[in-house]
C-alpha cells in the first residue's frame, strides 16, 4: 500500500508529459484523451482502494537541504488528505470524461487533456503535500495549470485577459503566504506539518506576538486561490475558459485548495493571542453576502455559478474561522465535499445548454423552456440546485448546517444572521436562474434547436447526482472530525439517522436555515415566474445597477493599479530616460568627448609650444613643492 500514494500523484503527470511528447498532434488526439481520462479514472480507483485499506502515515525522502532548513518530499495519509483525494480523482475524473463530448471537434483537444493532467497532478501534490514548502511547490503549479486553462481559447482576448488576472490577482495571495512560511519556519525551526504541531503541542506560546501575523499572512494564500475579498476579482472572469475547466476550477479543486490548506494548518490559526480566525471569519461571511448580492443581478449562466462559487466559499471559510475551543473545522471540509459534487453538476448542467445552444447564447433571458427540451439536465440541475440552497434531504442542507451551528452555539448571533442572509440570497439567485432558463417560456428560437445531451455528457451528470442527493447521509463530517483528534463514534449511525440527525441535535438552526432558503424560493418565484426580463432594475434602481456592475471593485483596482504601479513605472522611466541614461551615460560620454576636444587643442605639433608646456609645467611643480 506504500506505493499507491505515489502512482495516485505521479499517474496524472504521466499522462501530461505523455500528451506533450506524443499525442498533440490532431490525429492522435484519441490517444491524448485515453491517456488523460485513463489516468483520473486509475487515480480514482486507487484512492478507493487506499481509502478501503485505511492506510494512513507519512513518507518521503531528503529534497532540500539549506542551512537549518530540511524539506522532504513525500505524501501524507490522514483522514483529511484521503476522502480529499477522493474527491479531487473523483469529480476530476468525471469532468474529464464530460470533456470527451463536450471538447469534441475542438483543434486543441490534445493541449486541452494535457492541461487537465497537469491540474490534476498539481491538485493531488497539494492533498498530500507533507510540508510548507512542497505544498507551495505545487500550490504555484496549479497557478501555472489554471492560467494555461482559463486561456485555453487564447485567440479571444477576453480568455487571455481573464488567465492574466487570474494569474496576477493569484500571485498577490501567494506572496504573502510565501511570507508566512518563512515566518512560521524562522519562529518554530520547521515547515513539516506533523513536526509544527508538536512544538505547538509543547509550546503553545512558540509563536509569541506574532502569532496573528503569521496566521493571516498564511490565510493570505487562501485568499488568493480561495478568491476571497478583496482578491475574489479574478473568479468570475475564468468563466471564459470551457465549461467544463470552470466546473474543474470552482468545484472540486483549485478553489477548494486554500480552504484545505486552512484545515491543514488549522493548529497555526487555533493558538493562544491570535485573533486570526476571527478575521478569517468576518472575511468569509463578507465574502458570501457581497458574492450573493452581484449574483442576482448577473445574467450570464456560468456568471452567476461563478458567482454562487464565490458565496459557498465564503461559509467554508467561515466554517474555518468559526473553529477553535470545542469546535473544529470539519463543517468547512464536510461542505467542501459535497459542494464539490453539487457545484461540478451546476456547471455541468450549463454546460449541456450552453453545448445544445451550439455555444451561442449563455444569457437566461434569452433562454427559456428547456426543462421540455433537457429533461435529464434539467432535473439533475434542479436537484443541484436543491442542494445549493440547503434544502433537506440533499446533501448541502447538512454541510450548511454543520457550519451555522458553532455560531448559532457559541452566541455569535451577528454572524449567524448574516449567513443567513446568504443563505437567502443563495436560493433567490438560483431559483431565479432555473425559473427563467428552465421553466419560463421560450425567449428565443435558439431554443427550438435545443436538445438533450449525448451519453458521454450525460452519464456524468447522473453519476454526480448521486451524492448530491445522499451525501448528506454518508457521514462525512464524522470523518473529517478524526482528522481533528475526535474519536471513533461508539457506534454505527445509519444512513436515515444521519438525515435525521439536525432535527435531533440542532433543531433551531435547520428550522431557520430551511425558512431562509425557502424564503429566498418563495421571493425567486414571485419575481421571475413567467418574466421575460428582470424586474429588479426598475424596482431597486440605482443598487441593482451596482450589483450588475459587480460594485466597481475590477474599475476600482484598474484606478488604483494606474495610481500606483503606472505611475511608478512612469516614474521608473522617467529616471531611466534622464538620469541614467540622460545624465550618467550621456553625460559621461558627453564629459569624455569633451575632454578629448580640449587635450586634441593641446597637441599643435609645434616644438616651441611644447617647450612652453614644458616649462610651465615644471614652474607649477616647482611651487607646489616649495609651498608645501
Amino acid at each position: 500500500m506504500q506505493v499507491l500514494p505515489w502512482l495516485i500523484l505521479l499517474l496524472p503527470l504521466f499522462a501530461a508529459v505523455g500528451i506533450a511528447l506524443g499525442a498533440l498532434p490532431a490525429h492522435r488526439r484519441g490517444v491524448a484523451a485515453r491517456l488523460s481520462v485513463g489516468a483520473a479514472g486509475l487515480a480514482f480507483l486507487l484512492s478507493v482502494l487506499l481509502w478501503s485499506s485505511g492506510t494512513q502515515g507519512e513518507q518521503g525522502f531528503l529534497w532540500l537541504a539549506a542551512g537549518a532548513l530540511k524539506v522532504e518530499f513525500g505524501w501524507r495519509l490522514d483522514a483529511l488528505s484521503v476522502p480529499m483525494l477522493l474527491v479531487v480523482t473523483g469529480v476530476g475524473g468525471l469532468i474529464q470524461v464530460y470533456s470527451l463530448g463536450y471538447m469534441r471537434g475542438d483543434k486543441g483537444f490534445g493541449r486541452y487533456f494535457a492541461g487537465l493532467s497537469l491540474f490534476t497532478f498539481a491538485m493531488e501534490g497539494i492533498v498530500l503535500s507533507t510540508n510548507l514548502v512542497q505544498m507551495f511547490v505545487f500550490w504555484e503549479l496549479v497557478g501555472v495549470s489554471s492560467y494555461l486553462l482559463i486561456g485555453f481559447w487564447r485567440e479571444r482576448p477576453a480568455a487571455a485577459d481573464a488567465c492574466k488576472k487570474a494569474f496576477l490577482t493569484n500571485r498577490v495571495g501567494d506572496f504573502g503566504f510565501f511570507l508566512g512560511i518563512l515566518l512560521v519556519w524562522s519562529l518554530l525551526g520547521t515547515v513539516n506539518f506533523t513536526e509544527m504541531s508538536a512544538v505547538l503541542q509543547r509550546q503553545p506560546e512558540a509563536l509569541g506576538g506574532l502569532a496573528t501575523l503569521a496566521g493571516l499572512l498564511v490565510f493570505c494564500g487562501a485568499v488568493g486561490k480561495s478568491a476571497q475579498f478583496p482578491l475574489h476579482v479574478w473568479l468570475p472572469d475564468a468563466m471564459e475558459g470551457p465549461t467544463p475547466v470552470s466546473a474543474l476550477i470552482h468545484a472540486a479543486t483549485m478553489v477548494a485548495a486554500g480552504v484545505y490548506m486552512l484545515c491543514r494548518v488549522f493548529f497555526l490559526l487555533d493558538v493562544p493571542g491570535s485573533v486570526a480566525l476571527e478575521v478569517i471569519a468576518w472575511t468569509g461571511i463578507f465574502t458570501a453576502l457581497l458574492a450573493g448580492v452581484i449574483a442576482v443581478q448577473q445574467d450570464d449562466i456560468k456568471r452567476i455559478l461563478a458567482y454562487s462559487t464565490l458565496s459557498q466559499l465564503g461559509f467554508m471559510v467561515l466554517g474555518v474561522g468559526l473553529a477553535g475551543g470545542s469546535h473544529d473545522p470539519a463543517p468547512a471540509m464536510f461542505h467542501l465535499t459535497t459542494h464539490a459534487a453539487f457545484k461540478a453538476l451546476l456547471f455541468l448542467g450549463a454546460g449541456a445548454v450552453i453545448h445544445a445552444l451550439h455555444h451561442q447564447e449563455q444569457n437566461i433571458w434569452k433562454m427559456g423552456g428547456l426543462a421540455s427540451k433537457m429533461p435529464v439536465t434539467f432535473v439533475t440541475f434542479g436537484l443541484a440546485t436543491l442542494a445549493l440552497c440547503g434544502f433537506p434531504p440533499f446533501s448541502g442542507a447538512y454541510s450548511k448546517d454543520a457550519i451555522l451551528l458553532p455560531a448559532y452555539e457559541q452566541g455569535r448571533y451577528g454572524l449567524l444572521v448574516l449567513a443567513l442572509t446568504g443563505g437567502f440570497l443563495t436560493a433567490l439567485y438560483m431559483f431565479r436562474l432555473v425559473f427563467v432558463a428552465f421553466l419560463g417560456p421560450a425567449k428565443s428560437q435558439a431554443m427550438d434547436q435545443a436538445a438533450e445531451v449525448r451519453g458521454v455528457m450525460k452519464w456524468p451528470l447522473i453519476l454526480l447526482a448521486v451524492p448530491t442527493v445522499l451525501a448528506g447521509g454518508w457521514g462525512i463530517e464524522g470523518v473529517y472530525r478524526r482528522a481533528f483528534g475526535a474519536a471513533e463514534p461508539v457506534e454505527a449511525v445509519s444512513w436515515f439517522g444521519q438525515i435525521i440527525a439536525p432535527l435531533t441535535h440542532a433543531p433551531m438552526v435547520a428550522l431557520l436555515a430551511f425558512v431562509a432558503a425557502a424564503g429566498g424560493a418563495f421571493v425567486a418565484y414571485r419575481l421571475y415566474w413567467d418574466a421575460l426580463t428582470d424586474p429588479l432594475p426598475d424596482k431597486l434602481g440605482t443598487p441593482a445597477e451596482w450589483a450588475r456592475r459587480r460594485f466597481g471593485f475590477d474599475e476600482l483596482y484598474a484606478r488604483i493599479i494606474a495610481g500606483t504601479q503606472d505611475a511608478l513605472a512612469g516614474l521608473a522611466a522617467a529616471v531611466d530616460r534622464w538620469v541614467l541614461a540622460g545624465a550618467v551615460v550621456r553625460g559621461g560620454h558627453g564629459l569624455v568627448e569633451l575632454a578629448g576636444r580640449v587635450l586634441r587643442l593641446v597637441q599643435t605639433g609645434n616644438l616651441q609650444g611644447y617647450v612652453t608646456f614644458f616649462v610651465a609645467g615644471t614652474v607649477l611643480l616647482l611651487l607646489f613643492v616649495l609651498t608645501r
